[in-house]
């Protein structure tokens, strides 16, 4: 009986001992697998290294530019003269070119001329006539003085015969005056040119009837040389050169400030006029003033009525601090800034004043100082208190700025790549350079 119940137990030992090794498999692969999914979670919850924004910056330094102002402005006619005529009657000639310079007192028009040559005969026939009346007159008032004084005439016929004769001389006058009348009125029917300059097309033709005092002109004569140029310049901006050209710094034309012009094709007019004079009182609705300078114009290149841009050099900054344009912002209400990096390239706003703008860039007169880095590339993906990686731009300067600035390069030739050349890049509403 033993034996058997050992047989029987061997054999349950032996049937269970697969199963048992079976299981003990299963158990080490599942703690493995646990491990790897530990080991995994730890992998993940490791900390990786930030990466910096790269940013491009420009280093400000201190250069030399030349102050320019430039004020929009037109051009104005030195002498205009609209043509009229003066009598009633048919034109019957035009002598002269269109487009031509004529001189002063050259005849323009014929205006049909035989009432007027009449008019004026009849006249000068007046004047013979009441000439010949006080040449009797003046004979018989000789005559009775010498009568009067003996009593060989009464005094009655002496002052009828004086007040005869000073009536004589009062027609002579009347007569002269109406012969004066008669000759201006045929002088008139030959049209003249009442000052020089050049005469532009002609409005009326032979044939038509024109009228004296006319509203429309007939021809509009121009003088061309010298020609004035009209700018609107803000009061403050006035009270501003005035004080230059009192110190000297302005440039000088003679006694005035001289002035400089660029044409509408954005090319430079050679010669060179003056500020002549200001208006007395400021427009109160726009708050400027309208200052007008002469140009001489010996080409006739100036036309009347042309918008050109009048220029006046202030002199040299040999302290200015330049900032590219797309590097300034604007808060909401208008207020300029800029972005500057410390010496651990931590970005930082940095409130600023701008005057004017030179080429490219703005002329900062305070709030930057030489050796500031000012971020012009990347200003959308940085927010101040942000450390940065910061590489320099090869930014074109403007040629005012003369030599190139310390810490930068500066090219002649734009370059082509927008992160190269410091092209503007979009910015967020409400800032911008401008």
């Amino acid at each position: 009986m033993r034996d058997i119940l050992q047989t029987s137990f061997s054999a349950t030992a032996s049937r269970q001992a697969p199963c048992t090794k079976t299981r003990q498999r299963l158990m080490t692969f599942g703690l493995l697998a646990l491990g790897g999914l530990g080991l995994a979670g730890c992998q993940k919850k490791a900390p990786s290294k930030a990466v910096l924004q790269p940013v491009g910056v420009v280093t400000m330094r201190e250069t030399s530019v030349v102050l320019n102002t430039m004020l929009p402005g037109r051009t104005d006619a030195y002498e205009q003269s609209a043509i009229r005529p003066q009598v009633s009657g048919v034109l019957t000639s035009i002598t002269y070119r269109q487009g031509a310079d004529v001189k002063q007192g050259e005849q323009l028009y014929q205006i049909y001329q035989p009432p007027y040559q009449a008019a004026y005969d009849r006249a000068k026939g007046q004047l013979l006539q009441a000439q010949a009346n006080a040449v009797r007159a003046h004979g018989q008032l000789q005559r009775y003085s010498h009568l009067v004084g003996p009593h060989a005439v009464s005094n009655q016929d002496y002052d009828n015969t004086l007040a005869t004769s000073r009536e004589a001389d009062a027609q002579v006058y009347q007569a002269k005056a109406e012969l004066e009348s008669a000759e201006v009125n045929l002088n008139y029917s030959h049209v003249r040119s009442p000052i020089s300059g050049r005469i532009g097309r002609t409005i009326y033709t032979v044939g038509t009837l024109v009228t004296a005092n006319q509203t429309s002109p007939i021809a509009v004569v121009t003088r061309l040389d010298p020609i004035y140029v009209d700018v609107n310049v803000a009061a403050a901006e006035m009270l501003r050169l005035r004080r230059e050209l009192a110190t000297g710094q302005l440039e000088r034309n003679g006694s005035a400030a001289a002035v400089h012009i660029e044409l509408p094709d954005g090319s430079t007019y050679g010669p060179v006029g003056k500020l002549e004079l200001a208006e007395v009182t400021v427009d109160p609705a726009t708050g400027t003033i309208v200052m007008r300078g002469l140009m001489p114009n010996p080409d006739k290149l100036l036309l009347p009525g042309m918008f050109v841009q009048a220029e006046i050099h202030e002199g040299l900054d040999k302290h200015a601090l330049l900032v590219p344009q797309i590097g300034l912002l604007r808060t909401p209400k208008g207020t300029p800034y800029v972005l500057v990096l410390n010496d651990q390239n931590i970005v930082s706003i940095r409130p600023v004043t701008v005057s004017r703008t030179i080429g490219n860039t703005w002329l900062v007169t305070s709030g930057l100082k030489s050796g500031d880095r000012v971020v012009i590339t990347g200003l959308q993906k940085i927010q101040p208190g942000a450390k940065v990686a910061p590489h320099a731009v090869n930014f074109d300067w403007p040629a005012a700025a003369g030599a190139p600035i310390p810490g930068t390069t500066q090219n002649t030739q734009p370059q082509n790549t927008p992160s190269q050349n410091g092209q503007p890049q979009k910015q967020p509403a409400g800032q911008g350079g401008k």
